[in-house]
Parts: structure tokens; C-alpha cells; sequence
């Protein structure tokens, strides 16, 4: 028998960068108990993205954030869609270059995440709202004690 445990999280609205969520997303969802199984945090918005990456080093996130952004430049003249200003449309670019999700496995009730990695919410607004994400933890409940 499959079990899953799900959650919604509302992250608070964040300046544009990329900001280190693991404990707020982990937190969320009871993982005790799981001794095999995987979870995966999906964030439910075009204009912002989810990624494993380097949670010690800041400077790692700056500089992931300023590639992106000389990548795909604000007020980029070829784009169509600029109703919602300037960072609108080169935020879906870069969302959908970064991914809506994460996706890694757990066990004996704890994430298998590397020794550095963590979680980061990648905003790509200069003025965004509130994020939500959701977090799924599952596992095949043959595994369950």
C-alpha cells in the first residue's frame, strides 16, 4: 500500500535572488516513520523555481542569480509579453530553465540530500507576491514501521 503525506507551504513574498527554504518545506511534512521513499516540493508559479543547490556559500546563489539575469536581461526587447513589466517575461524564461521542482529520496525519516545541497526558492520578480509549494512525501508503505 502506497502512503503519501502532502503539504502546502505559503513561503513569504522574497526579494528577487535565490533564498535557501529547505527547513521551511521540511519542516512541513511528517517524515517519520518513511525508512524508503522519495519527496518532491513543486512551487505553483511561472515566475519563480525550485533547484538543489549549495546551501553553505551565499555567494554561490549571487552568482547563479546574476548569470541568470545577464542570461535573460530584463526589458529584453524581443520578448511580446511585457503587460506585467519588464522582469515579467524573462522571469518565465528563467523558470522554466531552473524547473518547477525538486525531486530527491528520504530515508529512516530524514532527506538523503548531500552534505551541501539545499533547497532554493530562485525568485525572479523584483515585487513578487507570497509563494506557494507544495511538498509530497511518499513512499510504497512496505517500507513503513
Amino acid at each position: 500500500m502506497t502512503t503519501v503525506r502532502q503539504a502546502r507551504v505559503r513561503l513569504a513574498a522574497r526579494p528577487r535572488g535565490m533564498h535557501l527554504v529547505t527547513r521551511e518545506l521540511l519542516d512541513a511534512v511528517d517524515l517519520d516513520g518513511i525508512t524508503a521513499g522519495m519527496v518532491q516540493c513543486f512551487v505553483r508559479h511561472t515566475s519563480a523555481a525550485l533547484t538543489l543547490n549549495e546551501n553553505a556559500s551565499p555567494e554561490v546563489r549571487s552568482d547563479l542569480a546574476g548569470w541568470l539575469d545577464r542570461a535573460v536581461p530584463d526589458g529584453t526587447p524581443e520578448f511580446d509579453h511585457t503587460l506585467e513589466g519588464p522582469d515579467d517575461m524573462p522571469a518565465h524564461v528563467k523558470a522554466s530553465l531552473v524547473g518547477p521542482s525538486v525531486l530527491f529520496p528520504i530515508a529512516d525519516g530524514r532527506p538523503l540530500l548531500g552534505v551541501w545541497q539545499g533547497i532554493w526558492l530562485c525568485e525572479f520578480r523584483d515585487h513578487a507576491g507570497p509563494r506557494e509549494v507544495v511538498v509530497t512525501a511518499w513512499s510504497t508503505g512496505d517500507d513503513l514501521r
